[in-house]
């Protein structure tokens, strides 16, 4: 008895893949405790200042809900534009060689590396009536900075990497020759997308977009330069909860900043479920 459990533990040890488990283990919860679980405690904290009618009544207020309409329908343009773009630029980088393709492989990273201000004072440069690219939509009545479409914009920029480095890993793993069988069987380029491709990248893609849609919903330094801001129209969330907190009231701030958490929370972990769920079906 005592030798098959000595053999137990020995099998246990050696399924372990990282030495020192329990060290890593601790190390890792304290660090998520101090990074993520603390701040986001103490933002649900802040928000028990408030009563449970003033909280409903803070986060439904017609500039909240105004705000909301902005930020969320935004977002999920933007989001529907990267997955579309982020997926044509992963299977470009993957599947294609070209002059400069280290180069344009690079700026992919650039969102991530460039500081969200200096995103937004060049979007706004650009986009403006006498920029180069807003002078020749005005020219057709077209106005992009400061409206809803300069919003999209920006956030269009600052997601779209999510969704390209998501994809691109799950392109190089499939062999071209696949495609090519497809083909050969009489099949169409859109139909082996369709019916071959798309099942493979969708819990990629999937996850992409719920991190882009994430980011784009809670995004504050590219957007406040190209929006406009003006209340019931293009004011964003995050720049109300800027504006409470220079009032110097924090319990609503933190009540709106909460709504935003949870809907964040809500497809981040919708998301985790698709690619759960995908996974299992392809090791059943």
């Amino acid at each position: 008895m005592s030798n098959q459990k000595a053999s137990t533990r020995s099998h246990a040890r050696a399924n372990r893949v990282i030495p020192g488990f329990g060290i890593s283990f601790g190390i890792t919860v304290t660090l998520l405790c101090i990074i993520v679980l603390i701040p986001l405690g103490f933002l649900i904290w802040s928000t028990l200042n408030l009563t449970f009618e003033d909280f409903i009544k803070t986060i439904t207020s017609s500039r909240a809900l105004a705000s909301y309409a902005v930020s969320l329908s935004c977002a999920l343009i933007a989001t529907l534009i990267n997955a579309v773009m982020g997926t044509v630029l992963a299977w470009v980088l993957v599947r294609y060689s070209f002059p400069g393709k280290r180069i344009l492989d690079g700026l992919i990273e650039l969102p991530f590396a460039l500081p969200t201000a200096i995103a937004g004072l060049s979007l706004t440069a650009l986009t403006v009536d006498t920029g180069w690219v807003g002078s020749i939509f005005a020219n057709w009545g077209i106005d992009i900075a400061y409206t809803r479409i300069g919003i999209i914009i920006a956030l269009t920029f600052v997601g779209f990497p999510f969704v390209v480095r998501s994809v691109q890993p799950v392109l190089e793993k499939i062999d071209y020759q696949t495609e090519e069988a497809s083909e050969m069987l009489g099949a169409g380029r859109i139909r082996t997308f369709f019916s071959l491709l798309l099942p493979e990248i969708r819990p990629a893609l999937l996850a992409g977009a719920g991190l882009s849609f994430a980011r784009c919903l809670g995004e504050y330094g590219s957007v406040i330069f190209i929006a406009g801001n003006t209340p019931f129209q293009t004011e964003i969330t995050p720049l109300l909860i800027m504006s409470q907190l220079q009032e110097y009231d924090y319990a609503e701030a933190t009540a709106l900043a909460l709504v935003l958490l949870i809907v964040s929370f809500v497809v981040l972990f919708a998301m985790n479920a698709v690619q759960t769920r995908a996974s299992r079906k392809t090791q059943g």
